[in-house]
């Protein structure tokens, strides 16, 4: 009897994760899982703190290596392979391998699209340098090591003022390097809203990062071939390491190109079961569309959750099973040197756009007991739905014990609470974590 063939194209979280439930249901099925990097299963989250030295060593970023991947779950990893081409007929895709050079075909019964994201580059050129990195997978965080040791810059130029340029800047903070970030927005954080982003700036520049609002990069000037500045169209930055935060977009070129329909910000259109359109073909993680379950409609979000959450189901569903994904709340936290932020639902601007009717609160509180030590502060603000006083968004900014408050207002999301309901939860208090009235509540009072 033949094996069935099952294939995976992408090694990170979507990818492993769905392999590891489809072997649970298919014990004698060939799992096989091209990754194009020379690792799997890491963590692309942790590449700041390894760069700020948090983390002492990379191999603590992998979670499992092809070799465990193969002892424990019989599943073949096979990295610098990189899927050129799918072809849905004949049930084949072509493969390079980056090491060899050799191009080869491979068949499946089923495949998975789990091919992450790619970095958004402005159109400028001379950006392929010495000094220039763009984040996006392991080895690129690697070699961004490898260049400050090698090097030792002093002055760093981050663009782009959102969660990678956040928790960047705050690395090169760490090593007491001279940074600068610059934005076109006027704000940093585009997912808050200016009063809260402004908040943040406002930290940001307190810890010696220059902001740069308003100002779009324009180029680079290199002096032997060694990066020594940024132009935006403002001003000249001395720079001799510049990172692009620039955010990403789905890795979905190879899904178009084999002919499937892409969706919201052009991710891999799938249903709820994480299937495409095409019969046994799926796709998980970040190159796939999901479901906003507070706006309503289709999303796209680039988060390591979501993807171990998408790839696990879609594994499920290679498997055999028939789970759905209900889809998510746009949950994030970030932090930077000692403040710590966080979001989820929609904000004022994604209201407006969507026309719906809200109002807003802000307070700001203790994170925990007034005469505790270090009781520190938290800025909430909460939208609500009128009428009716459905929640349907929060935003935080705080310090220490801060941004992990927003979890409470995120399971309240999924489960369509009003602020009265979120008021009557029933939450842990002691002085050192908290204040009878959490601050989530003492914001949602505020509608009653």
């Amino acid at each position: 009897m033949k094996r069935e063939r099952i294939v995976i194209i992408g090694g990170d979280a979507a990818g492993m994760s769905a392999a590891g439930q489809v072997r649970k249901r298919r014990p004698h099925a060939e799992i096989l899982v091209y990754e194009r990097s020379p690792h799997t299963s890491y963590s692309a989250c942790g590449i700041p703190y390894y760069v700020a030295g948090l983390v002492d060593n990379e191999q603590k970023l992998i979670v499992r290596t092809p070799k465990e991947f193969m002892q424990k779950q019989n599943i073949q990893a096979r990295i610098s392979h990189e899927v050129l081409s799918v072809d849905f007929h004949n049930r084949a895709i072509s493969v390079l391998n980056h090491q060899t050079g050799e191009i080869f075909t491979d068949t499946y019964d089923q495949l998975l699209f789990a091919t992450g994201t790619q970095p958004i580059l402005p159109p400028i050129p001379d950006l392929e340098g010495k000094g220039v990195f763009a984040l996006s997978v392991l080895e690129d965080g690697l070699n961004l090591q490898r260049y400050i040791e090698e090097k030792g810059p002093r002055n760093v130029v981050v663009v782009g003022g959102g969660y990678i340029g956040l928790e960047m800047a705050e690395a090169f903070c760490i090593r007491q390097m001279n940074v600068c970030l610059v934005d076109r927005s006027y704000q940093v954080m585009n997912t808050f809203d200016m009063d809260m982003a402004d908040l943040i700036a406002e930290a940001i520049r307190y810890v010696g990062t220059t902001l740069y609002l308003g100002e779009t990069m324009k180029g680079v000037e290199r002096e032997k071939g060694n990066i020594k500045a940024v132009i935006t169209d403002q001003r000249t930055i001395p720079a001799d390491l510049v990172v692009l935060g620039l955010g990403v977009r789905p890795n979905s070129k190879l899904a178009k190109e084999a002919g499937l329909p892409l969706g919201y910000k052009d991710s891999i259109r799938v249903d709820e079961f994480l299937q495409t359109e095409e019969e046994g073909v799926w796709a998980a993680g970040d190159c796939s569309q999901t479901w906003h379950r507070v706006a309503n409609r289709p999303f796209w979000v680039p988060l390591g959750s979501v993807a171990n959450k998408t790839g696990r189901v879609a594994g499920m569903n290679m498997g055999g099973e028939r789970e759905r994904f209900p889809g998510v709340v746009e949950t994030a936290v970030s932090k930077h040197c000692d403040l710590e932020v966080a979001r989820t639902g929609l904000s004022e601007k994604e209201l407006e756009d969507l026309g719906m009717r809200y109002e807003t609160v802000t307070i700001r509180s203790h994170v925990r007991a007034g005469y505790y030590p270090e009781p520190g502060t938290i800025n909430v603000k909460m939208i609500a739905e009128v009428p009716g006083g459905r929640i349907l968004g929060a935003q935080i900014v705080g310090t220490h014990g801060s941004a992990k408050r927003i979890d409470v207002v995120a399971a309240a999301l999924s489960a369509g609470m009003t602020a009265r309901e979120l008021v009557n939860l029933d939450l842990g208090y002691a002085p050192p974590f908290s204040l009878p009235w959490d601050p989530i509540q003492i914001a949602a009072r505020q509608f009653l």
